[in-house]
């Protein structure tokens, strides 16, 4: 499992991960109504009044019959509710349409019927590069290979879509159908058609760095809905081939699931909050580890700009309990949480409700946590090959795992 961390240390990607830099936790409230939600509240007046509700119909009449293309009541009504969200001025909240949501829970539960690609997109680009074949997909069948780039799929090129999110939905699918991926290697265009299947998304990667001196690596990519069995395998996987100490990575984690981060956290540290969210009447909701289980390894925990949300979580926890040493760079800064409330058509709204603080009482947000020893990341690899799908991400050249590694040999011998 050495592949991790690959070129994507050395050159900037966006992943096509929809879930994003964003902590979810969904819960059911209020009821559906004509299409709105509506929860009682005595203290405000009726929102949609007859001034409202005439201006809506001016304007959907102009849109009719004005506007060059035609828009059904469909869109229409949906545009309404997302301008309704937007109006929170929040790039967190949003409203999801019942097809929307479908993939929202498609992604975060880490299962999805695609090709089993990982693609991201170099910054400032429109270019879809493949960053990780998964073993056994239909895409390694195929023949993709790491660094090919995606020119197409059915025919709808990838400069064409504005977000590298708007292309991977695109490329996914119903399970069993078919897709016909254009791709580039070499300065070479091939043609192949791939068929679908359900793909489970992987987010903890796990190797020994040091099998000598017991010392293990756990990077967790994100925090989806299988993310702490994962996590649990692979530390007891990493303790029967010997582990005494353990390099945490989050540097390209965006976040993801609280109750994953919590329950990780309640498996490594001694009884006590690991972080408490409080909403904006001040009522709090904290999250604790018990003494049912405690690991006594010693640990680093490496961050970076991209450490975001519920990597944050993990991240000043670890801190707060003095539980292992952050190496890197400040992480991303946020510090808020959002809950995704599904209506009875099957649509939803995501709404930041809650401003997250670590153990010791810490807001991040906007400001985000920083590490113990401010560490660059530097590849001391060759950067420059003109051969891009060849991959020369080595840990050895990789300073903050050399750092992490030279912390905890000191700590093992004392």
């Amino acid at each position: 499992m050495e592949e991790e961390w690959k070129k994507k240390k050395q050159k900037s990607f966006w992943l096509g991960v929809i879930a994003g830099v964003c902590v979810v936790s969904a819960i059911v409230l209020g009821c559906a109504i004509g299409g709105f939600l509506w929860f009682k509240d005595n203290s405000s007046k009726e929102f949609l009044g007859k001034k409202e509700s005439t201006k809506l119909r001016v304007i959907q009449a102009m849109i009719s019959r004005y506007y060059y293309k035609d828009v059904t009541e469909e869109d229409m009504a949906d545009g309404l509710y997302k301008g309704l969200v937007a109006s929170t001025d929040d790039p967190y909240s949003q409203y999801f349409t019942p097809k929307e949501y479908e993939q929202l829970k498609e992604e975060t539960s880490g299962n999805y019927a695609g090709i089993g690609a990982l693609l991201g997109r170099p910054t400032g680009t429109t270019n879809t590069l493949v960053t990780k074949v998964y073993d056994n997909s239909p895409a390694q069948e195929a023949g993709l290979k790491k660094n090919d780039e995606i020119v197409s799929a059915d025919g709808y090129r990838s400069e064409h879509f504005e977000t590298l999110s708007d292309f991977v939905n695109h490329i996914r699918g119903e399970e069993s159908s078919d897709v016909t991926i254009v791709y580039k290697r070499a300065g070479k265009e091939k043609s192949v058609i791939i068929k679908r299947k359900n793909i489970e998304i992987p987010s903890v990667l796990y190797y020994m760095l040091d099998q000598k001196k017991g010392i293990g690596y756990i990077e967790i990519m994100e925090f989806t809905g299988n993310t702490q069995k994962e996590f649990e395998h692979a530390l007891a996987d990493l303790k029967r081939q010997g582990l005494k100490a353990v390099v945490y990575d989050v540097r390209m984690n965006p976040g993801g699931l609280v109750d994953q981060v919590t329950g990780i956290l309640d498996d490594l540290l001694p009884k006590g909050t690991t972080v408490s969210m409080k909403d904006k009447k001040g009522r709090e909701v904290t999250y604790s580890s018990d003494d049912r289980t405690q690991e006594k390894i010693p640990c680093v925990v490496l961050t970076s700009g991209q450490s975001a949300s519920a990597a944050e979580i993990f991240a000043g926890a670890i801190r707060d309990f003095k539980y292992g040493t952050l190496i890197g760079t400040k992480t991303f800064g946020k510090g808020i949480v959002q809950q995704t409330m599904p209506l009875s058509d099957g649509s939803a709204v995501k709404l930041t409700t809650e401003t997250y603080y670590t153990p010791s009482g810490d807001c991040i947000h906007k400001k985000g946590i920083k590490p113990d020893l401010e560490l660059q990341y530097k590849f001391k690899g060759d950067k420059e090959r003109a051969d891009l799908s060849v991959d020369t991400y080595d840990y050895k050249n990789d300073n903050q795992i050399q750092k992490g590694m030279e912390i905890l040999k000191k700590e093992l011998s004392r």
